[in-house]
């Protein structure tokens, strides 16, 4: 359940099902999140933020992040307290990082796993 407009973890097959146009040949998700109409994906090769914008969400932006250009990165795990756990990521060329939010119930640490491994070639 996605509270608070933070993002929550999506079955991968279905997003493989659901994002296979915007995958390069042999191009495998690895993980998949939703936040309300946008979603955050995985890949083997890259990071894509598909951001539905307007009222009908007819309008998509796919950006795409290839994991050579991320920088550094820091993933925040939900305190006692917080609702919500946080991803910062920055790329080369750019001084303020990409930010999202999850919920409390989204596995951080695969999260910073896949990133750490993809990020490192």
């Amino acid at each position: 359940m996605a509270m608070f407009g933070n993002a929550h973890a999506v079955d991968v097959t279905a997003a493989q099902e659901e994002f296979a146009r915007l995958l390069g040949e042999d191009e495998q998700l690895h993980a998949a999140f939703e936040l309300v109409r946008d979603s955050i994906l995985f890949t083997d090769r890259r990071l894509i933020f598909v951001d539905k914008e307007g009222v009908t969400g007819k309008k998509v932006e796919y950006l795409s992040v290839l994991y050579r250009s991320i920088t550094r990165f820091s993933v925040e795990t939900a305190g006692p307290f917080d609702l919500d756990a946080d991803l910062k990521i920055w790329i080369s060329g750019s001084d303020e990082p990409i930010e999202k939010s999850f919920t409390r119930g989204v596995n951080v640490y695969e999260m910073q796993g896949i990133l750490a491994k993809f990020a490192a070639r």
